[in-house]
This record gives C-alpha cells, structure tokens and sequence, in this order.
C-alpha cells in the first residue's frame, strides 16, 4: 500500500482525508526539516504547502518518493528540475485556471492591504490601543479617480481589476501574454506605458526567470512620485533593495507586501527592520491563499488530482 505524508496537517480538511485515504495510507504530522529528513524515506507521496523546501536534499533521502502534492500555484519551494531527473512528480495548482478562478482570497488580501495603507490603518489602530485618538494624524487617500496598475492579468489581477472598477478608479494593465481585454481595462503595450500612468501598482505576475527583480529601480522610477506598491504574488519579482530605496526617497509613498525574496532565509530580516520602524511599508506572511474557504477548496482539489493521477497510471499499465 502507498504510504502519503501529510507535514502539514493542521485544521486539514476531512473530506481531503477521507479521498487521500482511498488512495493510500495517510501519515499526518507536523515536522521540522530534520525530522522530515529523517522520515521522509518511509514515504510514496509527500503533501506539503509552503513550509518545507522540497529540494535535492530530501528528495535524495527518500527512493522511495514519487509525488509531491503541493496546494499551490507558485513552485519557488520545490526543484522541480531535480525532480524531473528523479522521475517524482510534483502535482499543482500551476495550470488549473477553471478551478482557480473560484478562489478569491488572494485578491481580497490585496485590496485589503491597498485600503489599509492609503488609509493607515496599522497606524491608526496602534494609536488608539496607546490611548491616543488623534484623527488627524492618520489622513489618507482615497481610492476614487485614482490609477491603478495591474502587472500581470491572469486570474488574481482580473479580481483586482475589477474590484478597481467597482472603487471608481482608471484601471490599466500590462501583460504581454495576454491578447484579449478586459472590459473597462485599458491593455498597455509596454511596461514602461504602464508605469508612467500609475498611481497603485499591483503586481500580479508569475515568478520565473524573466520576471525576477522585474520591478526594480529604473521601473519604480517610472511610476508617478507619491504612488503606492502592491506585491502579493511572489516576492523576487520586486528588487527589494531598489524598494527600500523607493520607500526612503519618497519616490513610493508606501508599499504592502505578503510575499519577501527570502522567506526562508535572513535575508527578509532586512525588509522586517525597515518596517518596524516606518508605517509606509505594511508586512504579511504569505497569507494570500490563507483562508478557512481557499484552504478547504484547494485540498479537496489537489487530493481528487491525487487519485486521478494514480487511477490514470494504473489505467496505462
């Protein structure tokens, strides 16, 4: 019988449960890297989200590995490259546009961060457990007639788009694998076009070799003095050096951000540094897909494309 490794089992669904049971015998347990190294060889499947790095060191430690389930779109955390040449197959979100088209969550927290920067409201909400309630201190901006700037508009930067409409602001976006528009969207035919006419920009961009550090100093340069920055898809897209700069300047008046360059290493600690300490740079840990709804969805999904896969081998024997 297929032994599955859950390393991710909190508030998992039980329906999930109940399909990947069909499929083999279900492991559920929280672990570290090391405890996950020393176990991992036990295992057919592995079901991970973000917290492990799925790399060429534990896929060595397990011959007996053959799928990574992974509840995600971005794959930064696993080498699928090595495992290709391991023959394991890492099975996704990546592609399942039909179904990520229901999915909400990652656009909702992107607007949410928008009105919370442009309205301070971490600030304000300090303020007033400080004892203090001082209104004017906290002024914002309102989003009506505004620009907004989506880079990228895939399944998440039309959400966004059209919560922009519903707001009252002039919608843009730039997305050169794209051909068809989007109603009350005007389609730029260049980056640069659409940064100059900016004055929130959305990012919203898959990562991969073209588009790392894809918005860096001579982009932000671009955008209007003043504007606000965006990020909840994946943090290498942004150069964050060139951000901070941004951010320092007054070139951006403020950024949010759920995803960082080094999540998994001490190089976020730099972004964190800079945020406790200035209000114009709001911080989140990953929690775009981090809904009870979302999360429940994806799990169902990603077990019923477990069976399928193991169904569809068994089929072609």
């Amino acid at each position: 019988m297929l032994k599955i490794l859950n390393v991710e089992p909190d508030e998992y669904s039980d329906e999930a449960r109940l399909i990947l049971k069909q499929v083999g015998r279900l492991v559920e347990q929280n672990m570290t890297r090391s405890e996950l190294l020393a176990r991992i060889h036990e295992f057919d499947i592995l079901i991970t989200r973000l917290r492990h790095q799925v790399d060429a060191e534990l896929m060595d430690a397990s011959p007996k590995l053959r799928v990574v389930v992974s509840a995600t779109t971005g794959l930064d955390h696993i080498d699928t490259d090595y495992a290709v040449r391991k023959n394991i197959a890492v099975l996704s979100l990546r592609g399942e546009t039909e179904f990520l088209r229901s999915i909400p969550a990652t656009a909702e927290l992107t607007w949410g961060l928008l009105l919370a920067l442009t309205r301070n409201i971490p600030s304000a909400h300090t303020s007033v457990l400080a004892g203090e309630w001082q209104r004017d201190r906290f002024k914002g901006h309102e989003l009506a007639g505004k620009r907004l700037g989506i880079l990228g508009l895939g399944r998440i930067g039309e959400k966004v788009a059209r919560y922009g409409l519903a707001f009252g602001m002039q919608v843009n976006a730039y997305d050169p694998r794209r051909k068809d528009a989007l109603p009350g969207v005007g389609m730029k035919e260049s980056m640069p076009d659409l940064l100059c006419e900016t004055d929130v920009l959305s990012v919203h961009a898959p990562l991969n070799e073209e588009t790392v550090n894809l918005v860096g100093a001579s982009e932000l340069n671009l955008l209007p003095r003043g504007s606000w920055l965006i990020n909840t898809a994946r943090g290498a897209i942004v150069d964050e050096a060139a951000l901070l700069d941004a951010l320092q300047s007054g070139q951006l008046a403020g950024a949010a951000l759920d995803v960082l360059a080094g999540e998994r290493t001490n190089e976020r600690q730099i972004i964190i540094e800079y945020a406790r300490s200035h209000s114009n740079l709001l911080l989140a840990p990953h929690i775009g897909g981090a809904t009870y709804e979302s999360m429940r969805a994806t799990e169902i999904f990603m077990a019923n494309k477990l069976k399928k896969h193991y169904e569809d081998y068994i089929c072609a024997r």
